[in-house]
């Protein structure tokens, strides 16, 4: 159950949408709200959601957060989180984001499935993923939290919609019996030095168990994945700082890549 009020619920979620659309650090909510709860962290992040469809935003997608054990080991968080993705955070394969939109961005290689059948939750596994998925595409995520150096807990990432800003996506698509999913690697390059590099068993042991996990999370709000719907399974790679005039290109094996350049 919430313990926030309806009123708390919709002036938290302007407080943080404000801080994402004016690019401006806040502090976590959770020093305001101890009480707070999961459910109202949803519960907020679904208010922003909402504010942003009533101007007239598209959801495009959906994201995972906080996918390897490591990121949550690091992060000092117990379960993995999601977000959505709005239709202005969608950047073309090579363009250009603009720094200054931003307040401390950074990138990480993902995968994206899309999806050709509904997944609706509970109890949906790796192999309904699979068989439920059209292809998959190679991304990139641009994640910019709107608290001060980053620091938070799960509950006040979730309610700043898991710190969704961007994503570029491209390369080339392939369905899934056409990739070993867990063995897929990935190298991402910034400035044409290798930073990072990682394989798909980063995310929760396999990258289809991302998109079962947030098909079973949405369930317990009633909510599904409908056919169609764009997914990002989270980090393969560590988050890596980026600053403007920045190049970054990601080779995915068998995929393709994808790059951009923050200006």
């Amino acid at each position: 159950m919430g313990n926030l009020t309806k009123q708390q619920i919709e002036e938290l979620a302007i407080h943080l949408e404000n801080a994402e659309l004016e690019a401006y650090e806040v502090t976590k909510i959770t020093d305001d709200f101890p009480d707070m709860t999961y459910e109202d962290a949803f519960d907020i992040q679904w208010e922003i959601r909402r504010r942003k469809e009533e101007r007239g935003n598209k959801i495009v997608g959906m994201k995972m957060g906080l996918t390897s054990w490591a990121k949550m080991a690091q992060m000092g968080v117990e379960h993995p989180c999601y977000g959505f993705l709005a239709d202005y955070f969608s950047v073309p394969d090579g363009g250009e984001i603009r720094h200054a939109e931003l307040i401390h961005p950074k990138i990480e290689a993902e995968l994206a499935f899309v999806l050709k059948d509904e997944l609706k939750g509970p109890g949906v596994h790796i192999g309904d993923v699979l068989r439920a998925t059209d292809f998959v595409v190679p991304a990139v995520e641009v994640i910019d939290s709107r608290y001060k150096d980053f620091k938070f807990d799960l509950k006040s990432v979730i309610a700043d919609n898991s710190s969704s800003t961007r994503f570029v996506t491209g390369g080339r698509m392939a369905p899934p019996s056409e990739l070993d999913l867990k063995t897929l690697g990935v190298v991402m390059e910034i400035n044409g030095e290798v930073v990072q590099t990682g394989a798909g068993a980063a995310v929760l042991g396999h990258p289809a168990a991302s998109v079962a996990m947030l098909a079973n999370m949405l369930g317990e709000r009633g909510e599904s994945l409908p056919a169609g719907s764009f997914i990002m399974i989270g980090a393969i790679t560590a988050a890596m700082p980026v600053n403007p005039g920045d190049n970054f290109s990601v080779h995915y094996q068998g995929l393709g890549s994808v790059s951009g350049r923050f200006v």
